[in-house]
């Protein structure tokens, strides 16, 4: 598979690399971006796949994510791929709206016409990006990890839920834990994977959980002044799912944070630490 290199940066002794390739699955261009901390040469190192929120690209969480200190300290690479496919003639949200189309591809593969040519980032994050990095960086595919915010964080766990055996450790910041449950993700599922209900569990972390799908434990912050908590979130919903199922999840409720990079960023060592706890890293 052929990549190309956008650019560069030597951070914390690291390289901070955003690259770019033709989706066999996306049928568009895709970017994403890797940091390999320094290493001897011939190691391989553990791997944290961070899946970002509404509206981003790969470049929210590189810019503002204040993840690579952590990574160079622990020897993590850090991948953070997009979050829809984008293009010409990619279809968008026929409002325009921000919570769906571009920016919102909500790690799902659709089945719904327009969308189901292009809108195939479930496959492209569980299948085709890791061959893509496993063929061109360090990485130790035997020690994976995953994480995410928001509808990215939705994803982490979904992802996690699904491919147990891959993934070592799974945490998320604020995350769209039941999106059949809720506006934004009713909306998301049901234009990219049509009004059967029964489809939509299989990208619900709830569902999933309550139709037996077991994880070996979650990490998961939110901010109690998230201004899309009760409406949107929904924290409780899991905790409920999660102690029914017997799933170790340790929620914590971040006093004053809202659902933007100041929260994420203030607690991403902390959960990179945990993650290289999990990954022997």
């Amino acid at each position: 598979m052929a990549l190309q290199t956008i650019s560069l940066n030597r951070s914390y002794g690291g390289t901070q690399g955003v690259y770019k390739h033709a989706s066999d699955q996306t049928t568009t261009d895709m970017t994403f971006s890797v940091y390999v901390p320094e290493h001897r040469v011939g190691a391989k190192l553990a791997v944290v796949w961070y899946l970002s929120g509404l509206t981003c690209t790969h470049a929210n969480v590189t810019e503002k994510g204040e993840f690579r200190s952590a990574c160079a300290q622990h020897g993590l690479v850090f991948v953070a791929p997009d979050t829809s496919p984008r293009g010409q003639g990619v279809p968008g949200d026929p409002a325009n709206s921000y919570d769906f189309g571009l920016g919102a591809g909500f790690y799902v593969d659709a089945t719904e016409a327009p969308f189901s040519v292009n809108y195939r980032m479930w496959s492209y994050v569980t299948e085709e990006l890791p061959k893509i990095v496993a063929e061109h960086f360090p990485i130790d595919t035997g020690r994976q990890s995953i994480m995410g915010h928001s509808m990215g964080g939705h994803g982490a766990l979904t992802v996690a839920l699904r491919h147990p055996g891959r993934y070592r450790a799974a945490s998320a910041f604020a995350p769209i834990v039941a999106p059949s449950q809720v506006p934004w993700g009713i909306k998301a599922l049901g234009g990219y994977l049509g009004e059967d209900k029964s489809k939509w569990r299989k990208h619900d972390a709830v569902a999933l959980i309550e139709d037996g799908a077991k994880f070996r434990e979650f990490l998961v912050d939110y901010g109690d002044a998230d201004q899309f908590l009760t409406q949107q979130l929904r924290p409780e919903l899991l905790k409920t799912a999660c102690e029914k199922a017997g799933i170790p999840l340790t929620l914590r409720r971040q006093s004053g944070y809202d659902h933007s990079y100041y929260f994420i960023s203030t607690f991403m060592a902390d959960h990179l630490r945990w993650h290289a706890q999990r990954l022997g890293a």
